[in-house]
C-alpha cells in the first residue's frame, strides 16, 4: 500500500512540474495562451422615468 501512495505522489509531482514547465516554455514552442479579444456591444434599456 505504501508503494501505491509513493507512486501516486511521484506522479502528482511530475505532473505539477510538467504543467509549470509547459506554462513557461509553451510560448517558445508556439502555444498561445492569450484569450481571444473581440468587442462586445449590447444596448441597455434605462428606466429613467
Amino acid at each position: 500500500m505504501g508503494k501505491l501512495f509513493r507512486a501516486i505522489f511521484f506522479l502528482i509531482i511530475l505532473t505539477t512540474i510538467g504543467l509549470i514547465g509547459y506554462a513557461y516554455l509553451g510560448p517558445i514552442f508556439g502555444a498561445d495562451f492569450s484569450a481571444p479579444q473581440r468587442e462586445v456591444r449590447e444596448t441597455v434599456p434605462l428606466d429613467a422615468n
